[in-house]
């Protein structure tokens, strides 16, 4: 970018600023609450609409599973049409699939419109980052990324709690019905609010809109093309890999509705790998994925994330299948978990400042291993506040400082030219990690997974969890880059 709107008007974009910020940042809250806020409501959902385990799986992963796999696509269009076209076009997806999810009166209806909010989510997070780090500059923009960055732990927590709000008040619908109203209320303020002069204007944050961007000049010799197929290809290897995961908890591992997903997942990931090598301006460079920090970042943030969503995920059914609590008593029960999350990214970005990533990454998957130990204590008979809730609290005080470990220590450590890939990279990984980590949780507890069915299964999906956290923590040990990262790195929060 030759000149940014920031020098062309600096009184405009200094008063109008914040109210960008602003804006944006609720669009975004939408964004993030929809991936925990309907875990509270799952029960609720599958009682009204006659749902299985399979079909409540794909209501909570083919939002992430869209967001995740597409999320670097929406920054290039971002690029290639602008962002305030892609913002706004992001924005209208999102809230007319929110209207139709809360219209929903079958299970299709619901994932499909689910899988459009994913598409939504896709291009309106990465446009708005766009937006953001071109209007504001210097220490400003420091400022309003910290901002942008907080709204991942706030949105967690507020999302378990409005679930359970919602769904015992007016109903689970509203979880749904509530994206509209904000949803139209954006639409509305952001020509008003974000400068048209965007437009024509490639966004070149610090780290790119999730991935935007890798060097300047690939940049510009990328911008206008758009890998479509790429993405595709991503999305669809990550989908089938789901569906096999999934289908694995009713026909087994040798099931042929099993093998054959999985087989095609494989072969969809190497036709992945070949379109990127070959195409000019590909969706992610293989080069980069190879480094070891990337790949360190993408581990410890899949397995993180995949952590998070899955005890959620069983936790939510836990409570108010076998011990009967309503969705505001659960949203209140998850509220501690959502908290220790958020303390526990602070708690990490000072320490990785001091010590480094890699001993913060261990103590973080060790933490979150003897949470999900404590938590295969539950029973009927036991209460949830001295079994289930304790573990889930110290697992989530492990989790949060592995999100942070997994941006920090990747992006101090790739080239610069390469920290816009890397951090896309990062942010698919934050949501592809809850699709397959929801599913496999959902295959490992199918025996319990329904209404009075018992708790050996979610024992069984505690249990991988711990093991889970604990081999992450040994891999962690030789794979998380030693050292301190630089201080402009430490503190950014996870994937979003």
């Amino acid at each position: 970018m030759s000149q940014h709107v920031g020098t062309r008007d600096p009184v405009a974009v200094r008063s109008k600023g914040w109210a960008v910020l602003v804006l944006l940042c609720l669009a975004q809250f939408m964004l993030i609450i929809d991936i925990t806020v309907v875990q509270v409501a799952l029960p609720t959902i599958g009682t009204d609409l006659a749902l299985g385990r399979e079909a409540l799986t794909w209501v909570v992963t083919t939002y992430t599973l869209c967001f995740g796999g597409l999320m670097v696509l929406g920054g290039r269009l971002a690029d290639a049409i602008g962002p305030r076209r892609t913002l706004l076009a992001g924005l209208a997806l999102f809230t007319a699939a929110s209207l139709v999810c809360g219209l929903a009166d079958d299970g299709g209806t619901l994932i499909a419109g689910r899988a459009v909010q994913g598409v939504g989510a896709a291009l309106l997070s990465p446009a708005a980052l766009a937006v953001i780090t071109t209007v504001f500059q210097g220490e400003r923009r420091a400022r309003a990324l910290a901002v942008w960055a907080a709204i991942g732990g706030t949105g967690a927590a507020l999302g378990v709690l409005l679930g359970g709000v919602l769904t015992d008040g007016p109903g689970w619908t509203w979880v749904f019905f509530v994206n509209v109203p904000i949803g139209l209320l954006v639409l509305a303020a952001v020509p008003a609010v974000v400068p048209a002069a965007l437009e024509g204007h490639a966004a070149h944050g610090p780290h790119g809109p999730h991935g935007a961007h890798g060097s300047t000049a690939e940049a510009g010799a990328g911008r206008g093309r758009v890998d479509v197929g790429g993405a595709l290809l991503v999305t669809l290897a990550t989908a089938l890999l789901i569906y096999g995961l999934v289908s694995a908890g009713d026909g087994g591992w040798g099931a042929t509705g099993t093998v054959l997903p999985l087989a095609g997942a494989a072969v969809s990931y190497v036709a992945f790998v070949l379109v990127e090598r070959s195409v000019r301006a590909p969706l992610m460079r293989i080069e980069t994925l190879a480094r070891r920090p990337v790949v360190s970042g993408a581990f410890v943030m899949l397995v993180a994330t995949g952590l998070m969503l899955g005890l959620f995920f069983l936790s939510s059914l836990y409570l108010q299948h076998v011990l009967g609590f309503s969705a505001l008593k659960t949203g209140l029960t998850f509220l501690p978990v959502a908290v220790a999350i958020t303390l526990g990214a602070h708690l990490g970005g000072r320490l990785i400042g001091k010590i480094g990533g890699r001993p913060v990454a261990v103590a973080a998957f060790v933490l979150t291993a003897a949470g999900a130990a404590l938590m295969t204590r539950v029973s009927p008979e036991a209460g949830a506040y001295t079994t289930l809730l304790p573990g889930f609290v110290l697992a989530a005080l492990g989790i949060g400082p592995a999100f942070v470990t997994a941006t920090t220590t990747t992006m101090a450590n790739v080239p610069p030219g390469e920290n816009g890939v890397a951090s896309g990279v990062i942010n698919t990984f934050h949501e592809l990690g809850g699709s397959i980590g929801v599913a496999v949780v959902s295959t490992v507890a199918a025996s319990s997974l329904g209404q009075g069915a018992g708790v050996s299964g979610f024992t069984s999906g505690l249990v991988l969890c711990a093991v889970v956290a604990g081999a992450a923590a040994v891999i962690s040990l030789g794979l998380v880059p030693p050292g301190r990262p630089a201080g402009a790195f430490v503190g950014h929060g996870h994937g979003h």
